[in-house]
């Protein structure tokens, strides 16, 4: 009994030691990823695409000091800010996420910009910081500054999507780069780059998440239920309904599955009963088993 238990604890040390580090892995290449957005693309382009890393680049034009530094000197007190609101769980990754961001961006600065196209250079860097972010929200950290502020907020305000959150204060930060630079037409490709940075990181963060939602009513419902079982390996839960005209009860199958598996569940219905009734719709978020943690994922 002692052995069992002992290979079980075992077992769940070595899934947990994969996890964190296949966690810092992923934050590690993302933080790189970042940091090529900011010294090759915005910053050089004198773009200020927002949030810590904007006021960052704004600010190396007005002080002797790199981007890269800056971004970790201004990270400091929000980063004490996020031990405070979530503890040191979130925030020693975060920290990891910030001190490899700041080391990566002038690690990169002296190679230059990578394209003189301005509009291809907001674009690239608007992708490159949104897919690096969120990566890094994905697996539960941030990238410190204005991350640290949206994670609160969104625990206040759960309805707005980070995506959109990103947005509005991007646009401070836009507007200040215009002022501070003198030059509408950088203001303006932030912005290009600010808006595709929302974009991107909304379907990074909520794409993969799609489902879909299965209602089938059926005569047949326990042998479709045990084909959705089998052959997809998908929960499936009985609702017991009752027909309004008809008063008859039935057994309603209800499923979520992922938006790829959609038409074998489709299909595996249609070979069980032709004539079931069947209702599909989106599930934009999905929480539990084989899905998102609510409590671990949710940013």
């Amino acid at each position: 009994m002692e052995q069992g238990n002992y290979r079980k604890f075992e077992k769940k040390s070595k899934k947990s030691k994969t996890e964190w580090l296949k966690k810092y892995i992923i934050i590690s290449v993302a933080a790189f990823v970042y940091a090529a957005g900011v010294s090759l693309f915005t910053d050089p382009n004198d773009m200020a695409p927002g949030g810590v890393t904007g006021i960052s680049i704004i600010l190396s034009r007005i002080l002797p000091v790199s981007t890269g530094t800056l971004i970790m000197v201004i990270n400091i007190p929000i980063l004490i800010f996020g031990i405070w609101k979530f503890g040191l769980g979130l925030t020693v990754s975060s920290i990891y996420a910030t001190a490899l961001i700041s080391m990566f961006t002038n690690f990169l600065a002296p190679f230059g910009a990578a394209t003189d196209d301005i509009l291809l250079a907001a674009l690239s860097g608007g992708v490159l910081i949104a897919v690096s972010v969120g990566l890094i929200f994905r697996v539960g950290a941030t990238t410190g500054g204005v991350d640290i502020i949206i994670k609160a907020l969104r625990l206040r305000f759960p309805h707005l999507k980070t995506g959109k959150i990103f947005f509005i204060m991007d646009a401070m930060v836009v507007t200040l780069s215009g002022i501070v630079f003198r030059d509408i037409n950088a203001a303006l490709y932030a912005a290009i780059s600010a808006t595709c940075t929302s974009l991107v990181m909304d379907l990074v963060l909520y794409g993969r998440d799609e489902a879909k939602l299965i209602y089938i009513i059926s005569s047949k419902s326990e042998q479709i239920a045990r084909r959705l079982l089998e052959d997809l390996d998908i929960g499936v839960t009985y609702i017991n309904g009752q027909g309004a005209y008809s008063g008859d009860n039935k057994k309603v199958i209800m499923c979520v599955v992922k938006k790829a598996v959609s038409p074998q569940a489709e299909e595996i219905v249609k070979e069980e009963d032709a004539n079931s009734f069947m209702i599909i719709t989106s599930a934009t978020e999905v929480f539990g088993e084989g899905y998102k943690s609510y409590f671990s994922e949710r940013i």
